[in-house]
């Protein structure tokens, strides 16, 4: 990630790729303020046998880009919207990017043909955590397994909720729902 303040968007990948059981190194690499540092890291990437690189960053989100144009490991971007809490006296607008995101997912989506990044939605890492361990599945079929069994506990989650919400009715089912989540 490209700040601390990415944390808390990027710990949603450490999340799944611990649940599935695959190994990952969390760094902080600035593409702006630690240049160096951010070839250093790519050229370790590709000595220590890394398949993929998720790059996360907000504002003009140039990590993914500048990962990808030093290393042959895929990328996969997350689009950050960039939420400055290290500035607490300002107001509560004022923390979040003018732009909502859009900056982080264009500067990410548009990368010049020959330096190709995939991209995820605005602070989706989770998906770029699932979308890695796809790739990587090719290569190890336990992964492909549990990636399998994830759909059809997904399914079911899906047909649960449904018989619930057929059962007590839309109303109900929203008040439960909220309920549980703490909303």
């Amino acid at each position: 990630m490209g700040s601390s303040s990415d944390s808390r968007i990027m710990h949603n990948a450490a999340e799944i790729l611990d649940k599935f059981g695959v190994k990952h190194e969390d760094q902080i690499v600035s593409a702006h303020r630690t240049p160096t540092r951010l070839v250093e890291y790519a050229e370790h990437a590709e000595k220590s046998g890394f398949k993929v690189i998720i790059a996360g960053a907000g504002g003009a989100a140039h990590l993914p880009g500048m990962i990808a144009s030093h290393t042959i490991i895929p990328v996969i971007g997350v689009p950050i919207l960039v939420y400055n809490d290290k500035n607490d006296h300002k107001s509560e607008k004022s923390k979040f990017s003018a732009f909502g995101g859009l900056d982080s997912l264009l500067s990410i989506s548009e990368m010049p043909t020959g330096s190709p990044v995939v991209s995820v939605g605005v602070n989706k890492s989770a998906n770029a955590a699932i979308y890695s361990m796809k790739i990587l599945s090719n290569q190890f079929p336990d992964l492909a397994i549990k990636l399998k069994n994830h759909k059809i506990d997904q399914y079911k989650s899906v047909l649960k909720e449904s018989d619930e919400l057929k059962k007590h009715g839309l109303s109900k089912f929203v008040k439960k729902k909220f309920k549980q989540s703490g909303h």
